[in-house]
């Protein structure tokens, strides 16, 4: 098993083990449309999210990342929208996990790499098939692959590997 040590703004000193393949043998449960590299090319979190742990992931996911080291700029997310809530937001509503300090897409990144950890696994899944209301919410208002309806709840689902674009 691979070993991943992580040193970066927001975790130092964490350590965790692959035990899959990248990509591979996710819970049956929970097929994203999108990875992780595909999420960054296509323009996520306002280019901010990844910019300090680069050293953890693989160089490729950034080799055409759309980031932006000082701070979010919605301009760079596919729908040119902001779809986010503050990091603050989330820890009020319990959501951020010790272990993934950056929320769920570091989750999946690590998760994608091959990470497993049951519990948190479990969480997190149940949390991203929540968003399906929202794709439901697209097909009934919005003409199929308008992508100018709804740019919000558009860019939220690609936030949270679901391509909207699609829809």
């Amino acid at each position: 098993m691979k070993k991943i040590e992580v040193d970066d703004k927001m975790q130092s000193g964490y350590v965790y083990r692959l035990s899959e393949p990248t990509g591979k043998n996710f819970q049956s449960d929970f097929n994203p449309d999108l990875t992780p590299a595909e999420m960054l090319k296509l323009g996520v979190f306002g280019g901010k999210y990844m910019t300090d742990c680069k050293d953890e992931f693989p160089k490729e996911w950034f080799e055409n990342a759309k980031l932006s080291p000082e701070e979010a700029d919605s301009n760079l997310n596919f729908f040119g929208v902001s779809a986010s809530k503050s990091l603050d937001y989330w820890r009020k509503k319990g959501w951020i996990d010790d272990r993934d300090p950056r929320g769920w897409f570091q989750w999946y990144c690590r998760y994608f790499l091959g990470r497993r950890i049951a519990e948190e696994d479990d969480r997190q899944i149940k949390r991203w098939r929540g968003m399906k209301r929202h794709v439901g919410a697209l097909q009934k208002n919005c003409k199929e692959e308008d992508l100018s309806c709804r740019p919000k709840q558009r860019q939220a689902l690609l936030h949270w590997a679901y391509d909207s674009r699609k829809i």
